[in-house]
This record gives C-alpha cells, sequence and structure tokens, in this order.
C-alpha cells in the first residue's frame, strides 16, 4: 500500500485561506439565530465540519489529486486538524473542497500511545517532533505500507533533527504556496512510485 501523510495548513490550505473558517462560524450563527456568547456553539466539534475548517486552495488541490490519480496513495492525515474531527468528518470534507479520495486513516496523537513523551514536545514547542513520531509509530503499525511520503510545512526531515527526521519527506516552506511549489508534485511521485 502506499500513503501520503498529508499536512493540511501550509501544503493544501494556504496562508490565504487561513481565518476562513471564523467568517463562517460566524454566519453559521447569524443564519441560526445564535447569540455569539452561546456557548454550545463555542465547542466547534458540534459545528458542522464545513464550517470547524479554513477552505482548500484548488489548484493545490489539483496537484494533490494527480499525485493521488498518479501513485494510487492513499491519504492518511497527519495534520493537527485530526484533533478537531473525525476520519470519517475529515472525508466529507475533503470532498466537498475537491479532493478525489477521502482519508483511510489518522496518525495516533503521541498521548494515545506515549504517555510519557506528549507531554514534553509539547512543552518545549516540538510539533514538528511529535509529528515525526505518530508518522514513524503509524509506519510501525502498518508493516503493509511499501511506499510513503510525508508532505508538511514544518521541516521534518533529517537535517532539521539532527539525523531524526523522516527518510522520505517534502517540505512546503513557503505557505502561500504549498504543494504547489515547484519541484513538489515530482518529489511526492517518486517517493511513491
Amino acid at each position: 500500500m502506499k500513503v501520503i501523510f498529508l499536512d493540511n495548513d501550509g501544503v493544501i490550505c494556504l496562508a490565504e485561506n487561513w481565518g476562513g473558517r471564523y467568517k463562517k462560524a460566524r454566519q453559521y450563527m447569524i443564519d441560526n439565530g445564535i447569540a455569539e456568547y452561546d456557548s454550545s456553539v463555542l465547542n466547534e466539534t458540534k459545528r458542522p465540519v464545513e464550517i470547524r475548517f479554513d477552505n482548500f486552495d484548488q489548484k493545490a488541490v489539483n496537484v494533490l489529486n494527480e499525485v493521488l490519480e498518479k501513485t494510487g496513495a492513499e491519504i492518511v492525515v497527519s495534520s493537527d486538524w485530526k484533533l478537531h474531527a473525525t476520519v470519517e468528518e475529515l472525508g466529507v470534507y475533503y470532498e466537498s473542497q475537491g479532493i478525489i479520495k477521502k482519508p483511510i486513516d489518522r496518525t495516533l496523537n503521541m498521548d494515545e500511545f506515549d504517555e510519557s513523551g506528549s507531554g514534553l514536545y509539547q512543552w518545549k514547542g516540538w510539533r514538528d517532533r511529535m509529528r515525526i513520531v505518530e508518522i514513524k509509530k503509524y509506519l510501525e503499525d502498518h508493516p503493509e505500507i511499501t511506499h510513503w511520503v510525508a508532505i508538511d510545512d514544518m521541516n521534518m526531515g533529517h537535517e532539521a533533527h539532527n539525523g531524526y527526521g523522516l527518510d522520505n519527506f517534502v517540505h512546503t516552506p513557503r505557505s502561500n504556496e504549498g504543494i504547489k511549489q515547484s519541484g513538489i508534485k515530482d518529489k511526492l511521485i517518486k517517493h511513491l512510485s
């Protein structure tokens, strides 16, 4: 099986889209006559999934779809969006944004498998290190994966982590371009071939 460990922000949800969820939530509250102080909508998991997240960039989605079509890879969500929706809800959202495949799974959060380490990583602000550990754990638990690549705007490569990073990693350092950056698509396809 081929897998793309997919981050959203800075990859397919680009900088110009950030904050759009707040506008959607406000409009949802207006449309439904909900007062701003109503605590029931402060819990975002009670809101419809389509207003919990910022929109994806359509050109970025097109690039992702091309990679999915050419490689037959499946999506595993590594983004912290996994904290705010189920895999099924993310699948509905991905489809509504034009992605041709729903995610098949998500990586576990560190606190779901390593109670001793997650607090330390979070406390030191090493979100990228946490994500590396989560992806490595997923690979360990899924030996059926033959080809994989992780794409993220956080640098999770070996050079950024003194050799501890990911082997099959593609960095998208420009949050306003994400997966659309020159050469990114080819790197993804190479890892999945």
